[in-house]
């Protein structure tokens, strides 16, 4: 019997692990815990430089503060619920708590999108056009930034789960990962599930996709004005500039082709490919992104090491 909406109150859904790794989940969870850590500390280290350091208020700063601040939200959102998994096999998720989860990951993932698109401009508009830089990119503007970015991923990403609330759940409800996403939770529906799937490669493409080939598109111009400048010197203080925003980048884009390449054409795949690229897609950008600015910031680096140097 299809599961109607009045009695979905007590409904839930069964997370999975590491599927043939059940009996090295809770050791696995400890090096999870400290890469969470490390997200924890790195970006709340960030967020408090760039605010305690007057010479860092500018829009490249704000950006990144904005990213370690999705960031933050992102990884909290998910890992004490797969910590909790992992070391006290709590692997049931109620059907509300996970709409909710859902909501939150793509709702940051593509706010995290239009931060690193946001980004990229800002450098641009740095190399590029250096004389008009202050002027067009002034704090005013990157804080209605900010609020554009929030307000994109709400508006794109809460149809989510307002479609996968309209869905019957009739059969198994276990999922292919440690949380929940959309792609995942609406192959569990025995309803039509075409109107998700369209949107959600529309809302993907629309936002995730978009941004993607602008990022690309601006790189081409801030390399085409690299190469014009006449001394190598120049080049490479005008390139090295790009390189940290660069492996954030990738960070972030890597995991989430290879995310969804896992879901759209690799339903075959044994059932830990899924998990680990599921894993890897939410871990990943938060603790690598504050440990490449920090080792590539100059500024971010003296003033998170300063405590240590005073001990």
């Amino acid at each position: 019997m299809p599961l109607a909406n009045g009695t979905r109150n007590g409904f839930s859904f069964i997370l999975v692990g590491l599927p043939g790794m059940e009996t090295a989940q809770f050791w696995l969870a400890f090096p999870l815990c400290a890469m969470y850590v490390v997200a924890i500390v790195g970006n709340c280290a960030v967020m408090f430089v760039i605010k305690r350091e007057p010479a860092l208020h500018v829009p490249m700063y704000f950006f990144l503060c904005m990213l370690s601040a999705v960031d933050l939200v992102l990884s909290t959102c998910t890992m004490p619920k797969i910590l909790s998994f992992f070391w006290f096999d709590a692997r049931e998720i109620g059907y509300k708590a996970c709409l909710a989860q859902m909501f939150f990951i793509h709702c940051l993932s593509g706010v995290e999108s239009t931060v690193l698109l946001a980004m990229a401009v800002d450098r641009y508009m740095a190399i590029c056009h250096p004389l008009q830089y202050s002027a067009i990119l002034t704090n005013s503007k990157t804080a209605k930034i900010g609020l554009v970015a929030v307000l994109r991923g709400v508006i794109f990403f809460l149809p989510f789960p307002l479609l996968i609330n309209r869905l019957p759940f009739c059969g198994p409800r276990v999922l292919t990962h440690s949380y929940c996403v959309h792609q995942d939770v609406m192959h569990l529906a025995c309803g039509n599930i075409m109107p998700n799937m369209v949107y959600g490669l529309t809302a993907i493409l629309a936002v995730m996709g978009l941004d993607a080939l602008l990022i690309f598109m601006t790189y081409v111009m801030i390399m085409k004005t690299v190469l014009q400048l006449s001394s190598r010197q120049e080049r490479l203080k005008a390139s090295g500039t790009c390189v940290a925003h660069v492996c954030v980048v990738l960070a972030f884009y890597v995991p989430l082709v290879g995310l969804s390449v896992v879901h759209r054409f690799g339903r075959g795949l044994p059932l830990l490919v899924h998990v680990t690229m599921g894993n890897v897609y939410l871990l990943v950008p938060p603790v690598l992104n504050p440990l490449v600015y920090a080792a590539r910031t100059k500024e971010i680096r003296r003033r998170a090491l300063k405590p240590l140097r005073r001990a």
